[in-house]
Parts: C-alpha cells; structure tokens; sequence
C-alpha cells in the first residue's frame, strides 16, 4: 500500500492512496489547480487512478474531481445524495471501494454538509482490520465540521452528533485520521497544524467532541467561524448547476 497526503490551498489536504501490486489507487477531494499533479503522482506510482472522491461537495475551493475522473478514466463518486449534475457514481452507506489488496468503506456522515462521506481504509495485505479513516471535513485533529455552510446551523449540528458518536467514534481507539484540513482552513474551529491524529487522542483531547448531545449542538452551532470567500461562486461550480 502508498499513500500521499497532499497539502492544497486554503488549507485543505487532499490524498492518493492505493495498491502498488495491483496498480490501482484512489484520489480524494483534489482542488481543479492539483488535476496535473495527481495524474503525475499516479504515473511515478506507476498504478491508474480508478477512483476519484469528493468527501462532499465543498465550498471553499474548485474541486477538481470531474476532471481528474475524466483524464483518467476513473469513476467520479460521491455521496448517493449529493446535489450534482456532473455525472458521478452515488455511494451509500457502507458501501466498500476495492483497490486490489486495499479498500475503502463509505460511511455516510451527515453535519458539515447532508452528504458528507468518510472513508475507512484497511490494507488487506497486512490484515483485514481498518487501518485509517479519511474523515474530510466531518472531524478534525483539534476539532469537528462547522456545520453552518448553508444555513439551518443547529439541524446540522444535530446530524454532526449523530455521525460523530455514530459510526466514527464507535471505531477502535488505533484508528488513525486523516482530514481534509488542517490550520488556517475556514471550514472547522481549533483545526490543528498536525494534519495527523488518532481516534483515541481526538477522543480525549478534542474540545470539540462535546459528549453531551444538547451541549455540544447548542456550542458548535454558534460558533463563530470567518465566512468562507466566493462560496456560492465555488458551489455553483461544484455541483455544476
């Protein structure tokens, strides 16, 4: 197994993982400006991209999720209900991408936005546990997804609880994450500069990870957090309406 996590602007990450044997990888929330770069990591890898991910469908950049698909032939996925009119494979919860001897299991986790994704990694080569999760911009080192993008702040609140204490934090304390942030990004509050963490260190030390469901949505709903520049112009372009 490789992976590449790949630092982008506005302060987002994004990543190439995959199978070496096999040949086969996968590229996740990649900006429209990093299109060449990924086609070339994926030449020096020698593997062909066969995925492309948005974890959701971003605001605060140009993804470039179409058109890698389209260089490379790759299918381009996305949540099942993701408001695009781009062509794209929908994925549902649970649902589990096979790149030769890795995998990604899809887990649908609503709050930063209704069609916020993670993904579950697990290299089979080593074992058939999971290994780490791509967690976009649900959960953060340091802190969780705002949840007021596009309004109905304490509705997504809610949802962000339930995906956080649901499917993400119920997974083994080894389990490493990796986001799509990291400091100086507008789309989550304490966002820590180590791009890198755990699920156990998050667990104890997270401010954000309020275990107190009324406190923790009434605390993350009204955190003020700076707008996020041209975003109706970088959704409009993303879901291609």
């Amino acid at each position: 197994m490789f992976l590449i996590q790949h630092p982008c602007e506005f302060s987002s990450l994004a990543y190439l993982f995959g199978c070496t044997g096999k040949g086969r990888a996968m590229a996740v929330d990649v900006h429209l400006d990093d299109v060449d770069r990924f086609v070339e990591m994926a030449e020096e890898k020698g593997v062909d991209i066969t995925f492309v991910v948005d974890t959701h469908v971003h605001a605060d950049h140009k993804t470039g999720g179409p058109e890698l698909a389209k260089r490379t032939g790759a299918e381009y996925v996305l949540h099942e209900s993701a408001p695009v009119k781009h062509p794209f494979r929908g994925v549902a919860h649970g649902e589990r991408l096979e790149l030769g001897n890795v995998s990604a299991q899809v887990l649908h986790t609503p709050g930063h936005t209704d069609d916020s994704i993670c993904l579950l990694v697990t290299d089979h080569s080593r074992t058939d546990q999971p290994w780490f999760l791509i967690t976009g911009h649900t959960l953060f080192p340091g802190g969780v997804g705002r949840p007021d993008l596009h309004g109905r702040e304490r509705e997504m609140a809610e949802k962000l609880y339930d995906s956080l204490y649901g499917p993400i934090l119920s997974l083994p304390d080894h389990i490493e994450i990796l986001a799509g942030a990291q400091a100086g990004s507008v789309c989550g509050g304490g966002i820590s500069g180590k791009p890198m963490s755990t699920l156990g260190f998050e667990k104890r030390h997270n401010n954000g990870l309020i275990r107190e469901r009324g406190n923790f949505v009434e605390t993350i709903a009204s955190i003020e957090l700076p707008p996020v520049e041209e975003i109706k112009a970088f959704y409009t372009f993303n879901t291609g309406n």
